[in-house]
């Protein structure tokens, strides 16, 4: 399945059909919606670290470790409060190990790393597909994909996620509503800074695979469900 965001007139494509969309086209934030934040104050968060989505940190969110081939180690605190499906859809994915060994395909510096295309590397497609959880589908999701956020990659359907997700390198507004964030880097932002400025070749690749050697899952008291699938 091709996956892809569209900014402006930029078209980032990622997978294996191809959907083209008027690559003129510009989201309509007018579809977001009035959404309110969570009150900083009722943050239950033990961590130090200053973040646009600090407000959304919490000690009983579940925390994703990736140790990346040679550039160290990322850690993203997802959230289950703003986006529960696609949580615990990476839980699952995490869970089987689906996410070992896989590389980020996309990067874009400025703009995202992406992720989780498992038959890049010969493994099977996800089998779940979930329903976008973001304001332009009818679904309520204040986070912002600000700097670190973690969001779920699609195609031009709003409910045709898998297992691809992004990583925010800098603030991108357009995304706001249209893509479902679920979570945020906590740890390795001199990781994810590495990742977004590697040389990169045809569509976006980097030259040189950078391999998601292995990822795991703390759930800090969360019990996930299984995902619901719309397939």
């Amino acid at each position: 399945m091709k996956f892809l965001f569209l900014i402006a007139s930029v078209v980032f494509l990622a997978g294996c059909q191809g959907i083209e969309p008027d690559a003129t086209e510009t989201p309509d934030d007018s579809s977001a919606g009035e959404v309110t934040p969570p009150d900083p104050e009722e943050s239950e968060n033990s961590l130090m670290i200053d973040v646009p989505y600090e407000s959304y940190l919490k000690d009983s969110n579940p925390v994703v470790t990736m140790e990346v081939q040679g550039l160290g180690t990322m850690k993203l605190q997802l959230f289950p409060d703003v986006a529960p499906n696609s949580v615990n859809n990476m839980i699952k994915l995490v869970q089987e190990g689906y996410y070992d060994g896989l590389i980020f395909h996309r990067v874009i510096e400025n703009f995202v790393i992406q992720g989780g295309w498992g038959e890049l590397v010969g493994k099977p497609a996800s089998t779940c597909t979930i329903a976008g959880e973001f304001n332009a589908n009818g679904f309520e999701n204040p986070l912002e994909h600000d700097r670190g956020v973690l969001s779920m990659a699609r195609t031009s359907v709003m409910d045709s996620a898998t297992s691809q997700f992004f990583i925010m390198h800098q603030k991108t507004a357009s995304l706001d509503g249209q893509y479902a964030g679920f979570g945020g880097l906590i740890e390795g932002f001199d990781v994810l800074d590495a990742i977004a400025t590697t040389a990169t070749g045809f569509q976006d690749q980097p030259n040189e695979n950078i391999v998601m050697e292995r990822v795991t899952v703390e759930l800090n008291g969360y019990v996930p469900s299984e995902p619901d699938c719309v397939n």
